[in-house]
């Protein structure tokens, strides 16, 4: 499983790649706006910080405008996934962009036919929504399971990120039912490193050493 940090915080993206596991990183206009920074020139920034996949999102809901935007946005460095609404128009551009050779990543997911669809239009990545659809008492992961069973039967080369990730049970379930990416805030990557037993063990085994020195 291949980790994203979703996030547009420069010190969060340079910290999480040191660790050597950080695959790519979402961004989205909100995000990018809490750190005040221009949408462009933030990106430029992540992807020189990271080589994976750095999807930037469009601002426009018109498919001739999203495809224009989504051109620009794929000329700021080799490693942007463009993103898309999942709208009758963000197919149409993420249709066109794919033929184009642009890589493309369709968001808010609720459905599997949602998914069907952004995989017939030759969707890079698709994002479902997993901690929204828990927030109105739905099953996120099912919606993941389904996703990954329609796929498996028709050989989609689609890959399925899961979004909304709002902590680590999230993570381990979305990597057992084989998801290819999922991504998250930086806490929550953060999160994974800690069990109250490895702190426990690791405070035992300073103690014992420190004994040895006496």
């Amino acid at each position: 499983m291949k980790f994203f940090a979703d996030t547009a915080n420069l010190d969060a993206i340079k910290k999480l790649a040191v660790y050597g596991i950080l695959d790519g990183v979402t961004t989205n206009p909100t995000l990018i706006a809490k750190e005040g920074a221009d949408l462009e020139t933030r990106i430029k920034e992540i992807c020189q910080i990271t080589s994976g996949p750095v999807s930037a999102e469009v601002t426009t809901e018109i498919a001739s405008e999203m495809i224009e935007q989504g051109k620009k946005l794929a000329a700021l460095a080799t490693n942007v996934y463009v993103k898309l609404p999942m709208t009758e128009d963000g197919i149409i551009a993420c249709h066109e962009l794919t033929k184009l050779g642009i890589k493309t990543n369709v968001t808010l997911i609720f459905s599997a036919n949602q998914a069907l669809l952004a995989a017939k239009a030759g969707a890079t990545l698709v994002s479902p929504f997993i901690g929204r659809l828990d927030d109105i008492s739905h099953d996120g992961m099912a919606l993941i399971e389904e996703i990954s069973q329609v796929y498996a039967n028709y050989d989609f080369q689609t890959e399925i990120l899961v979004a909304s990730i709002r902590n680590p049970r999230h993570v381990t379930e979305a990597a057992m039912l084989g998801a290819d990416v999922a991504t998250m805030p930086a806490d929550v990557m953060e999160k994974m490193f800690k069990h109250p037993l490895t702190d426990l063990g690791v405070a035992k085994f300073r103690e014992d050493y420190s004994g040895l020195k006496k």
